[in-house]
């Protein structure tokens, strides 16, 4: 098996797996809160906990969400070089900036790491007596993805730049 169709393979597999947290999430997300709206409006109590557990499913959400958009390439991006520089600098510089993002979420999720690390030592809980880090963990988890993302994306469009071909063409 080649490193390409094992790359694929795992791709697909992150694909699938991402696909089925948003989605499980965002049904937990809107019963939770439905739920909540109907037995405060209605019953005129709720759970003390669920609207900190919409908050942080809304969190886990946005993280994941964030995986997903820098797989799709998909992500916030300002490209004013792309429309006045040639097309070999342009990818040159696609592949600088991409480089610098994994390094820059790759920085992000050592601290958050660092973090967690904090919220065992003090024992910090959430949704009663739920340890925190339990519900943080999707942050230096999400960064170390994503930086994982932009290195991948790095290194296939300086291979594309070694090789020749067009950046965004499967073979």
């Amino acid at each position: 098996m080649s490193l390409k169709s094992a790359l694929g393979r795992l791709e697909k597999a992150g694909t699938a797996v991402e696909t089925i947290m948003l989605v499980s999430m965002l049904t937990i997300m809107m019963l939770v809160a439905v739920s909540q709206i109907v037995m405060r409006e209605v019953f005129g109590t709720g759970f003390g906990w669920a609207d900190e557990l919409v908050r942080l499913i809304v969190l886990w959400l946005a993280l994941v969400g964030s995986i997903a958009a820098c797989r799709e390439n998909r992500h916030i991006r300002i490209d004013a070089l792309s429309h006045v520089l040639p097309d070999a600098a342009v990818n040159l510089v696609r592949v600088l900036v991409e480089v610098f993002a994994a390094v820059v979420c790759a920085i992000i999720a050592v601290h958050a790491w660092r973090y967690l690390q904090i919220e065992i030592e003090y024992e910090v809980t959430v949704l009663v007596d739920t340890p925190a880090w339990i519900a943080h963990i999707i942050m230096p988890a999400a960064f170390a993805l994503i930086s994982y993302r932009f290195s991948i994306s790095a290194l296939k469009q300086a291979g594309d730049i070694l090789t020749g071909s067009r950046p965004g063409n499967e073979s």
